[in-house]
């Protein structure tokens, strides 16, 4: 079991910016992958951005790239979110996942998530 912890949503204006934080309290913390989805009232879930852990490749979702940038901390088991010019649009409850292998895209454990409004 992987405990995932999200902070630093909040409300922004249009143009403005926040910093997502995803931590995990496991001493053995050995995903292959985190990513960040978010949930926008009514819709499904999307895929915002994925960082593998070890090199550290990254991956974006078209509607962020650009914007968006994903980081990690291996010494802190600590993903990051940057966000940059949001848009209204941009409004969700962002949440992180934990991906255990590379052989299967699927996240096995995810946070509760972090609230993101942005207002026009």
């Amino acid at each position: 079991q992987v405990l995932l912890v999200e902070s630093g949503g909040g409300l922004v204006q249009a143009g403005g910016s926040l910093r997502l934080s995803c931590a995990s309290s496991k001493r053995t913390f050995s995903p292959f992958a985190m990513g960040w989805f978010r949930q926008a009232p009514g819709k499904g879930r999307e895929f915002v951005a994925q960082i593998t852990w070890s090199v550290g490749t990254t991956n974006y979702s078209d509607s962020v790239k650009g914007r968006f940038t994903i980081s990690k901390d291996n010494a802190k088991n600590m993903t990051y979110l940057q966000m940059n010019n949001l848009k209204p649009e941009d409004t969700a409850l962002y949440s992180c996942g934990y991906r255990p292998t590379r052989w299967l895209e699927e996240y096995l454990y995810w946070g509760l998530g972090t609230q993101v409004t942005v207002s026009s």
